[in-house]
């Protein structure tokens, strides 16, 4: 599958359409049939949206008979907390990484996951890169929105890092890697 790269700037003055947005899910970039909304935008009839946190929250009310699938995107910085009675009504949440050193959402992913049970599509936005994506998984992100250049080649070309041993356990099952009971190794590895 081809996909626009989103690095690649329109030339001055040109009109270009937006790229087709994708998500590297497993071992492909696919499609994305979520469309992010502002504070501002009207919720249209129908698709699956993801809603900012804030606005989410003050309209959880008047989502509550909507049976589509909603999504909730969480800057950090948010007070991921107020989310927890509405995981079991989210088909997905968006965590943002707004550069590469700020692991906030590693924190929130695993909240998420191993504290509130959230069992949806969990999704890093921003800047998601190469080396930092197998760790993302081992707390819980199963999507990946990329627009680095270099890390969406590296992910097509086969070249997606895999982290087999770790100095701490996650919420998975991860056997114990040697005598040290703090280190895990992944599953299927040795």
């Amino acid at each position: 599958m081809t996909t626009a790269d989103p690095t690649t700037a329109a030339p001055t003055g040109a009109t270009a359409p937006a790229p087709a947005r994708d998500v590297w899910r497993g071992t492909a970039f696919q499609p994305d049939d979520w469309r992010p909304l502002g504070d501002d935008e009207a919720v249209p009839a129908e698709g699956k949206v993801f809603l900012p946190l804030a606005r989410f929250l003050a309209e959880a009310g008047s989502l509550a008979g909507d049976n589509r699938p909603l999504g909730v995107t969480v800057e950090p910085g948010a007070k991921i907390d107020d989310l927890a009675p509405f995981v079991d009504r989210l088909a997905a949440i968006a965590l943002a990484f707004p550069k590469y050193n700020d692991g906030r959402a590693y924190s929130y992913a695993t909240l998420l996951r191993s504290k509130w049970g959230f069992a949806g599509e969990l999704r890093a936005v921003g800047n998601v890169l190469i080396d930092q994506i197998g760790l993302m998984r081992r707390v819980g992100f199963d999507s990946f929105e990329v627009a680095h250049g270099p890390t969406r080649r590296l992910l097509v070309e086969g070249k997606d890092p895999e982290v087999t041993r770790y100095y701490q356990p996650a919420f998975r099952d991860e056997p114990p890697a040697g005598t040290r009971p703090w280190m895990r190794v992944s599953p299927g590895k040795k």
